[in-house]
């Protein structure tokens, strides 16, 4: 039985989130990771300071970093594996920690900093992001490159599942695709805008991919030990990968798509997925892409003991 473990992205944050690890040394560490008082953010909140990108972004990753440290020692007492691990958006940071190219303290620091420069990197009311339900890919694709322009920019930021796929740009460039998305379907397309603080995994990121890049300069990658799955390309990067490719994927992100569905739709049937991190998002996502994966979410109340019954 193959095991692969998934890290969930923004959104996923509430209040409360890590209760049960509020003693452990490792929840002390994100206060020193981030320079504030991460740990009480997540424990009680506000909310409306918790979902800013800057706080929910480390919130995550701590969280999703401290469940995985439990079901690593799980694991280890059941003599099982983990092939390989991969994460939805700032999931992937947790992804490569876990993979052991980064330290817990660097990869909540570098998502901070993500956070903060992702929210800066666009003027509140420019940009905006829409779920586009059931339309073809194909379609969307072709609707976002004819709605951009050299000022106005649109393109898919998100592959989230095959009727779900999130387009992110300029608002007006937004709109334009969506009607000729209308046009080319013949139909009234289902778009949903999402309530983000900025428009995420678009060319509008680019002043935040640029203040990211000498902060992820300064950590010093390590070759992974556990293969893991980029989000720029769906491709499994094996253990021993060239440091500076890790880091590279991460750049590359903040611009560009997110290809979850392609990156599930080329896992194995016969690996048990464990979603690592707050909520059970991932698994809705993955049941539509995939119904024949078995998939475990470990915040719940059953989530461990699915794992010890495995």
């Amino acid at each position: 039985m193959q095991v692969t473990v998934v890290f969930p992205g923004q959104g996923t944050q509430y209040v409360g989130m890590g209760k049960v690890y509020a003693h452990l040394a490792l929840f002390e560490r994100t206060n020193s990771a981030t320079g504030y008082d991460l740990k009480k953010l997540m424990l009680e909140g506000p909310a409306e300071e918790l979902k800013l990108t800057e706080n929910t972004q480390p919130a995550i990753v701590a969280h999703s970093l401290m469940l995985f440290e439990q079901l690593t020692e799980l694991l280890r007492n059941k003599n099982m594996t983990i092939a390989r691990v991969l994460g939805h958006s700032v999931g992937e940071y947790a992804a490569l920690a876990a993979a052991g190219a980064l330290t817990f303290e660097e990869a909540v620091r570098a998502v901070h900093f993500r956070g903060k420069y992702m929210q800066e990197a666009v003027p509140a009311g420019k940009g905006t992001m829409y779920a586009i339900l059931k339309q073809d890919a194909v379609i969307i694709r072709e609707a976002c490159a004819m709605a951009s322009t050299d000022h106005e920019e649109v393109s898919p930021a998100n592959f989230n599942e095959p009727s779900q796929i999130v387009i992110s740009g300029d608002k007006n460039a937004c709109q334009r695709a969506i009607r000729l998305m209308e046009e080319k379907s013949g139909d009234r397309v289902k778009a949903i805008e999402l309530q983000v603080s900025a428009p995420f995994h678009c060319a509008l990121m680019k002043p935040a991919e640029l203040k990211l890049r000498p902060i992820l300069d300064g950590i010093r990658f390590r070759a992974p030990t556990t293969a893991y799955v980029a989000n720029v390309d769906a491709q499994e990067y094996a253990p021993g990968t060239a440091p500076e490719i890790l880091k590279e994927n991460l750049l590359k992100q903040v611009c560009g798509s997110v290809f979850w569905t392609q990156s599930i739709q080329g896992l194995p049937n016969d690996t048990v997925i464990i979603e690592c991190g707050p909520g059970k998002v991932l698994a809705g996502l993955i049941k539509k892409i995939n119904p024949n994966l078995k998939v475990i979410s470990l915040d719940t109340e059953t989530g461990f003991s699915e794992v010890e019954a495995l």
